[in-house]
């Protein structure tokens, strides 16, 4: 109960808090329901901040049969891992999720607040303090018949996520000449029988940028009697599907494709590693005209906390430069997000309260570092202890 002598003070911060930082809907808006984006909206809701999750059921990781790598989710398939989580999430009151697209985000100038107001595909507008982009890349995959079918189903790009299932068994490595080297170093220690199915690509011009970066490619390669198939691929035939056939007793899945070429006489492998190309999945961060990577990764690096080069607007999982490629990393950085949104956010908070209205944004910083030190840092390492 506030004490009487104290209302007036108490109506004055609060008539202040009120005139500078506008109402929301939402303290934190995440679009992306993938595991970067769930851990997000988990970490806000725990510290009791208003947030929702925006979900297109789009998923880099929905082709793969299980993921793998996740302590204690080991072998789980993503739709039942993302399903569990909501459940959980869904336990704080102040998390929400809407099964909806946000197609746009503009931002609303405010002198004490980030501030956006979201579309989504129905036209529905909400409006949040902070943005989370969670939107996750796509992967480039050429159209040659039967590998997309295959993708993520003996077929992958992650060895950590799927090559353990296909350890000891014939395997081949898809991708340009110039991704031998790396590719190879990822599966030596998990299988030994390799074919690099290069497509084309063993030309003068790839030979000498490898030898830029590898000069002793040839003698690495070698070492591990890795073979180079250069032919022009035709096309992928499944000839056993390892989501059925398996070997229970050891952890194995037991696919088998037929590589056809152009010309000449097919190859049989047991799965493969892939080397191609990806691209952001939402047009969002070139809206909103983001800095963006070389490699077409959303600028995290440049920034302290998943931060991006806009003010209020994070980017978290493998849509972000910071190399969260995997399950665990993403939620590591979705987590990070939350933390730095949260501290952000009071921080405005404690400004608009201790501020004379006529500060100017500048200064209501300034007045907040002071009250509540500017030692962001020092609160995650604290957090991740």
């Amino acid at each position: 109960m506030i004490l009487p002598k104290l209302l007036p003070l108490a109506l004055t911060l609060t008539g202040a808090l009120s005139a500078t930082i506008p109402e929301t809907d939402f303290d934190v808006i995440v679009v992306g329901g993938g595991p970067a984006g769930l851990s997000a909206i988990s970490a806000f809701s725990r510290v009791r901040r208003t947030c929702a999750l925006f979900d297109s059921h789009q998923y880099r990781n929905d082709p793969t049969r299980e993921m793998h790598d996740v302590i204690g989710n080991d072998g789980t398939p993503p739709a039942l891992f993302r399903a569990a989580a909501r459940e959980q999430i869904s336990n704080y009151s102040t998390a929400s999720f809407i099964d909806t697209t946000i197609t746009s985000i503009t931002p609303i100038p405010n002198d004490y607040t980030t501030l956006f107001r979201t579309t989504d595909n129905t036209g529905a507008e909400y409006t949040a303090r902070k943005i989370v982009l969670a939107t996750g890349l796509i992967d480039l995959l050429p159209n040659t018949p039967g590998l997309v079918e295959g993708f993520g189903k003996g077929i992958f790009w992650c060895p950590w996520c799927d090559g353990y299932e296909h350890r000891d068994q014939p395997f081949g490595i898809l991708g340009s000449l110039g991704h031998i080297v790396s590719s190879v170093l990822e599966v030596t220690t998990l299988n030994s029988d390799i074919i690099a199915f290069v497509n084309g690509t063993y030309t003068d011009s790839e030979v000498t940028a490898l030898e830029s970066n590898y000069p002793d490619w040839r003698a690495q390669i070698a070492a591990y009697n890795v073979r180079i198939e250069n032919r022009t691929i035709e096309s992928f035939t499944r000839l056993q599907d390892g989501g059925e056939v398996q070997n229970e007793a050891h952890d194995q899945q037991i696919d088998i494709f037929q590589v056809n070429f152009t010309e000449g006489e097919p190859v049989i492998r047991n799965a493969f590693l892939t080397n191609f190309g990806t691209a952001q999945r939402s047009s969002l961060p070139y809206d909103l005209n983001l800095a963006m990577t070389e490699d077409g990764k959303i600028d995290t690096s440049s920034y302290s906390g998943m931060r991006t080069s806009l003010a209020g607007v994070f980017a978290v999982g493998d849509c972000n430069s910071d190399g969260s490629t995997n399950v665990p990393h993403a939620m590591f950085s979705g987590k990070r997000a939350g933390v730095y949104g949260h501290v952000e956010l009071a921080r405005e908070d404690m400004a608009a309260k201790i501020a004379k209205r006529s500060l100017s944004a500048r200064a209501l910083q300034k007045e907040a570092e002071r009250a509540m030190g500017n030692e962001l840092e020092q609160i995650w390492e604290r957090v991740k202890a």
